[in-house]
Order: C-alpha cells, then structure tokens, then sequence
C-alpha cells in the first residue's frame, strides 16, 4: 500500500495525530470514578463523550470508504472505551496513510467527525477538571505530534503550565 502525498490528507493525517495526541492527555490517569462522571441530566458521561468520539472515527472511515454509516454505540467500561477509540482512530489513519481512494474530501471529514472530536476532546479536558482531576495546561505549538503515531501513548509534552 502507497501512501498518498495528497497535501489535504497530509495534514488531516496530522490533525487526526493532533486528536490522538490531545485525547491521549485528556484520558489518562482519569481516577476511577472518572468514566461516570455527572455533572446534569442533560449532559453526557465522559463515557458517553468517549463512545461518540469512537462513533465519530467509525463514521469518518465509513465516509472515506464511499459507505457512510451512524452507529450510536453503548459505552464500554472504561478502559475497553479508551481502547476502542484508539483503534477508530487508527483504522480512520490508516485508510488516510493508503493509496485507496478518498470517497470524502477531507475538507469534509475535517469539518465534521474531526472537529467534532476535537471540541470533545476539550469537554473530556473541562470535565477532568470538574471531577478534582484536572490535566495540565500545555503549548500545542510546541506538542511532538506526527502524522501517524495516533496510539494512547505518545511523546512526553515539551512545556507544560498550570
């Protein structure tokens, strides 16, 4: 499999790096109570939040497949959750990193699923600290973030803050 040297999917690669990358420091050392977190009865559990961001990355494969589909999935438990959205986000990077065809633009699957996990991602971050766990500040600019590496784990921040 070639990959694509298309410079719209190039950088919705790094912005998909980019979600990894903050969801990764959003998600871990969560406390235990974490996952069911609640802050009103109209609001989503970061459960709830990491199942949809899960559902996002399978919607954003399926357009990029040419077979768009929503799928509404029950949260897992925690950490089964976390591993599954690690691995839509990959199966999505993946099929970015190929030479098969993109059937969305990415103008398109940046607009919608990713930045729709992205402001997620930054719900995750609000509720941490809700819940008496907040995450540190940290200079994104400077962030070791590469197309491509979209696993929990990933490079030490270069400059965090309070």
């Amino acid at each position: 499999m070639s990959m694509s040297t298309d410079p719209a999917r190039q950088l919705l690669r790094h912005t998909v790096a980019t979600v990894a990358y903050r969801a990764g420091k959003a998600l871990r050392g969560a406390p235990d109570h974490f996952a069911s977190f609640h802050i009103g009865d109209k609001t989503r559990t970061p459960a709830q939040i990491l199942a949809h961001m899960g559902d996002l990355f399978d919607w954003a494969l399926s357009i990029a497949q040419g077979k768009q589909t929503w799928h509404d999935s029950t949260p897992l438990a925690w950490n089964a959750e976390i591993e599954r959205f690690f691995a839509t986000v990959k199966k999505f990077d993946d099929h970015l990193a190929g030479a098969a065809l993109l059937h969305g633009s990415a103008e398109g699957l940046f607009q919608g699923p990713v930045a729709d996990a992205l402001n997620h991602i930054g719900q995750v971050a609000m509720l941490r600290r809700l819940a008496g766990s907040p995450i540190m500040g940290e200079s994104y600019f400077r962030a070791d973030i590469a197309a491509g590496r979209v696993g929990l784990e990933q490079s030490a921040p270069r400059r965090e803050f309070e």
